[in-house]
């Protein structure tokens, strides 16, 4: 998980490598070949450099980012660089504790790519995408439909969870942590990844569900054989919320540059929407709807 994020949020694993599909590299393509908006104040004093889009990531954190540059978070820097006709340059860090110290905070780069709305340790910027913990199972489990920890088909379900994430708490308040199987939170990334477990657990019938935070339901549910069937959490009338607006992270003091990012979200929405489906994350829109291929390609 994502651990500068998990006092809010808790919202990210560290997961296994994905190779990139065609879509991704088609939408992309087509994006990074619109002109750049016009920069926007003074960024010399607020940049490491003000040619280079440098950016915090984790290594080992997919479908997030890696060291290959195979995450929704590489593309979307990609995305970013080329509209700012900058070259980028990733600076790479577990995200464990310490992690916005040692990289935001040291002024080692300049950008957090995935970031959630209400955390205090550094400024967000606007939020490009809303998402919520999901419910992933097997097509045909009778499950499909089930959009609330609450939902008294999971009585007697033996469901996955992510110990110490909000879910967690909601599966508790309803009863279900007599037949759960926790998954560790804090694992090392080099060698494990509690989301692939949970998921070859589902596969292999030892659980009938997993509870997973929706950019890693997603990835995992459409990187199956056979895909898995993910439901949105967006029911939840009991415990922590689980739907989450994600933006980006920057230092406290860096107004133009948060301004020039919140340009750039607004002004290429689409192609964000895009490279996200393209992993499987599933959209919401304010009214928690999923945003399908249609609705996302419109300009806001």
């Amino acid at each position: 998980m994502s651990h500068y994020a998990g006092r809010v949020a808790a919202y990210r694993w560290p997961t296994s490598a994905i190779v990139v599909g065609a879509l991704v590299v088609a939408g992309l393509s087509a994006a990074l070949a619109q002109p750049a908006p016009a920069p926007t104040g003074d960024l010399s004093v607020e940049l490491i450099d003000p040619h280079v889009l440098r950016v915090c990531a984790d290594p080992r954190n997919m479908p997030f980012s890696n060291e290959k540059g195979e995450g929704f978070e590489n593309k979307l820097a990609e995305l970013f660089a080329a509209k700012l006709q900058k070259k980028l340059d990733f600076v790479y860090f577990p995200q464990a504790t310490g992690f916005v110290r040692m990289t935001l905070g040291a002024h080692r780069c300049d950008v957090i790519m995935g970031f959630p709305q209400g955390d205090d340790i550094a400024q967000g910027t606007n939020p490009y995408y809303r998402t919520s913990y999901a419910l992933v199972s097997k097509r045909g489990s009778g499950l499909e439909d089930v959009a609330s920890l609450e939902d008294a088909r999971l009585k007697d379900k033996r469901i996955g969870i992510v110990a110490g994430t909000p879910p967690a708490t909601n599966m508790a308040v309803n009863g279900l942590m007599v037949n759960a199987r926790p998954y560790p939170l804090v694992i090392d990334t080099r060698i494990d990844s509690s989301a692939a477990m949970m998921i070859k657990d589902l596969a292999e019938g030892s659980i009938d569900a997993a509870v997973l935070w929706g950019p890693m339901a997603g990835f995992y549910a459409k990187t199956s054989d056979p895909p898995l069937h993910v439901t949105p959490l967006v029911r939840e009338t009991t415990g922590p919320r689980l739907v989450y607006r994600i933006g980006m992270g920057v230092r406290a003091g860096d107004q133009n540059w948060k301004r020039l990012l919140n340009r750039l979200i607004q002004e290429n929405q689409p192609a964000i929407n895009k490279v996200l489906l393209d992993f499987g994350v599933p959209l919401l829109d304010e009214n928690n709807r999923p945003i399908g291929a249609e609705s996302a390609a419109k300009a806001p």
